[in-house]
């Protein structure tokens, strides 16, 4: 089949690589000429494992094209995604800024010919898709189309696998004609026997935000617990397997450390509260995981103070990890940057390394010298902060590092460490929920 996706983002391009894996032809399109013109010589703009090499394969193939025209990707394709930014409000308000969505709907308008399904695939509040269905219609009277929901569930670092062997694919769908069409784009899942949830629109819509923000109060909840056995003196990794292997619960994202992150969980649960707040439904657990999440970030600035004997100022500091989570270069509300700008307003010196964000970090945080190793950050610091748990941070030459810090302080707000490994190379050691070394 012949698709076109409008922008490309982390969503977009994503979706555009594996669409043509699959063997459809894509067109990748958006309005960053810059971009694009990077995109056409395989060069990928964001990190991503594997994305560059499943790029290039498929431009090759001639299966996927970038441009900044919808001419003649959408008017050729039968199946248009809008896959555009969708951030919060500049008002701060919570709301989800839909302009980009809007101007989409608008363009695609503009040059629909024959009978399409345009898909919401960017994360979008609830109504959305008719909002778009209806500027389509006053922007093109004659367009023959539908408008259908198919959020996306991917995580960073490993988008790839989820696009390809997803947990399930929602479909939100007002016709047979457009769940006909988004089935045969999917139909290659059906070999792996991918479950598929097939509803109406605002369903689809509600499902995703519903499941970062459960998601997002799993992390809360353990962060919370943490704190509590901080002070029982109980160890919340333990705590942790001991409820996640309850079936019921699940093991997966309940790892103890200094709040959640990212493009999606921060900007989801404020919109899903302003979704509420409209239509006059109090979500008391939202809100609270929202405070918790932010009071955890500022827990952890108080836990590194605690750490140097109650003061950073004139203090050099080491961190390692910027983005906020492993195998990506994002670092849109990472912890690192709260936590490493609370420190600096305290009269800190901040040195940091990350394999892939520094560059991304440097942007916000220009103040803090960036190292091109963890142990030239660490040399002549007065401590350690683990704060992004990448594979190379997990086996560090923990003697090396002991050797190079002015004092032998180890702050790892990811609990990577054992505390008695720690304590025997002679680190005053602390950590997330367990007692300190």
């Amino acid at each position: 089949m012949k698709i076109a996706i409008i922008g490309t983002g982390y969503v977009g391009l994503v979706t555009g690589a594996c669409f043509a894996e699959f063997g459809h032809e894509v067109t990748c399109i958006d309005v960053d000429e810059s971009k694009i013109n990077r995109l056409k010589k395989g060069e990928i703009p964001i990190y991503e494992p594997g994305l560059d090499s499943l790029v290039a394969k498929n431009i090759q193939a001639k299966r996927l094209v970038f441009s900044t025209d919808y001419h003649p990707g959408v008017p050729e394709a039968q199946v248009v995604f809008i896959a555009v930014g969708t951030p919060a409000s500049r008002r701060g308000d919570g709301y989800a800024n839909l302009s980009y969505v809007h101007e989409a709907a608008r363009q695609i308008a503009l040059h629909l010919t024959d009978y399409t399904v345009i898909v919401d695939k960017s994360t979008v509040p609830v109504g959305t898709a008719r909002q778009v269905a209806r500027i389509i219609s006053e922007t093109n009277p004659n367009a023959s189309f539908d408008v259908a929901s198919n959020p996306e569930f991917l995580r960073e670092g490993a988008a790839i696998n989820d696009f390809m062997r997803p947990d399930r694919v929602v479909l939100g769908v007002d016709s047979p004609r457009a769940e006909e069409q988004l089935k045969a784009i999917y139909r290659p899942l059906y070999l792996i026997e991918t479950p598929f949830v097939i509803t109406n629109i605002e369903t689809a819509e509600m499902i995703k935000y519903a499941a970062n923000a459960f998601l997002a109060t799993k992390i809360s909840f353990i962060n919370e617990m943490a704190n509590l056995c901080e002070e029982v003196g109980a160890d919340v990794q333990d705590v942790a397997k001991g409820i996640g292997l309850d079936g019921r619960i699940g093991r997966k994202f309940l790892h103890a450390g200094p709040g959640y992150g990212g493009s999606c969980f921060p900007k989801d649960t404020q919109a899903l509260l302003r979704i509420a707040q409209e239509h006059g439904v109090a979500c008391r657990i939202i809100e609270a995981v929202v405070e918790v999440n932010a009071a955890q970030k500022a827990r952890m600035a108080r836990k590194i103070r605690k750490a140097l004997g109650g003061s950073e100022a004139g203090k050099t500091i080491a961190v390692l990890g910027l983005s906020f989570k492993p195998e990506t270069d994002d670092i849109r509300d990472a912890p690192s940057l709260t936590i490493i700008a609370t420190l600096i307003e305290h009269g800190a010196n901040v040195r940091a390394h990350d394999p892939q964000a520094m560059e991304e970090a440097a942007k916000v945080l220009p103040e803090v010298k960036y190292c091109s190793s963890p142990y030239e950050a660490c040399d002549g610091a007065d401590a350690v902060i683990l704060m992004t748990e990448w594979n190379e941070y997990r086996a560090l030459d923990l003697a090396r590092i002991n050797g190079l810090l002015k004092s032998p302080v180890f702050v790892d707000l990811r609990n990577v460490y054992a505390r008695t490994a720690m304590k025997e190379i002679g680190f005053q050691y602390h950590s997330v929920g367990r007692l300190s070394v």
